[in-house]
């Protein structure tokens, strides 16, 4: 940069702070380009040419194999049981009301995987979105359902990631009317295989009346920021040693906001700050050392983020 009428040093100084300005990370905005968070760079099928389905069977032909692909999916696709998607894979709903009902996707030892636009609801006796075995994911402005006139169990999770997988990003989603939101980690058992991955980025999202967890996470790492939760038993969850971060999220209608102490026999671990809890309780029993990110990003504060996200999470929004 060459700025007339400015000395060396003066110049050599505006340039270096233009540089840093352009450097810091981009406020979080309800159309995103890309993840940010533990799921950045992540790609899915990049600019490969996109092909339409609107039927069960074109769609899984479409999104077999590990070939750079995108698949938008037009309508409401019923379905039961599970699909399981390929790597390098973009799956996008059309318009706002475009996805699959009845049954759900799965992401098992794959790999760069993005699942955009699409709504889900009712996946009966499994999970809405499962991640298994899986890195580089981004499940983005998706709206997720079921309801609760049956029991717990009836349906599985929205969104469960276990075995070790990794680097996932969980962005601008509606989870409404559950009982088992998304659990990360799948049994106390399972350090082995976990212990070191099941890095994930919660942000953005709108939690309506799930019961728990919001996330419940074991032995890994989480970043929980500007979320809205209304209507939970108990939201976030850690447990098994994991470590969370829960930063600027508004909490309303919800009995305990964040724990480390149930259902496991080791603690995890919690640091929170910025946070409108709403009158939620707390149970953190050890706060732990995570405390800055390995990305950047720019967490806006809780005063803003019911408006965000209730504008600009779900399905039909990018």
């Amino acid at each position: 940069m060459h700025l007339r009428g400015v000395s060396g040093t003066t110049a050599t100084a505006v340039a270096l702070a233009t540089a840093a300005l352009v450097a810091l990370p981009q406020p979080a905005g309800a159309a995103d380009p890309a993840p940010v968070g533990f799921g950045a760079g992540t790609t899915g099928g990049g600019s490969a040419p996109a092909v339409t389905v609107s039927t069960l069977d074109a769609f899984k032909a479409a999104v077999t194999g590990s070939s750079a692909k995108v698949v938008k999916v037009s309508g409401l696709i019923k379905l039961s049981g599970q699909v399981d998607v390929g790597s390098n894979t973009t799956v996008l709903g059309v318009g706002s009301s475009s996805g699959f009902t009845g049954g759900g996707l799965r992401l098992k030892k794959v790999g760069n995987v993005v699942l955009r636009n699409l709504t889900i609801s009712k996946a009966v006796k499994t999970d809405a979105i499962t991640v298994q075995t899986a890195t580089q994911v981004w499940i983005d402005h998706n709206s997720l359902s079921s309801d609760r006139d049956h029991g717990k169990d009836y349906y599985d999770g929205l969104v469960d990631i276990s075995h070790g997988s990794d680097h996932v990003t969980v962005s601008w989603n509606v989870f409404k009317d559950h009982y088992k939101g998304s659990l990360v980690g799948h049994s106390d058992k399972n350090a082995a295989e976990d212990t070191g991955h099941l890095r994930a980025t919660y942000h953005h999202n709108w939690f309506d009346h799930v019961n728990s967890r919001i996330p419940s996470l074991r032995f890994g790492t989480g970043h929980f920021y500007d979320n809205y939760v209304v209507g939970a038993e108990t939201a976030v969850h850690s447990r098994m040693g994991a470590r969370m971060l829960v930063e600027n999220n508004v909490f309303r209608d919800t009995r305990v906001a964040v724990t480390t102490i149930r259902d496991s026999d080791v603690d995890g671990y919690a640091v929170l700050r910025g946070n409108d809890l709403g009158g939620a309780a707390t149970e953190v029993s050890q706060a732990g050392g995570f405390t800055t990110p390995p990305y950047g990003y720019t967490a806006e504060p809780a005063s803003g983020v019911v408006a965000s996200v209730t504008s600009g999470a779900g399905a039909g929004k990018i």
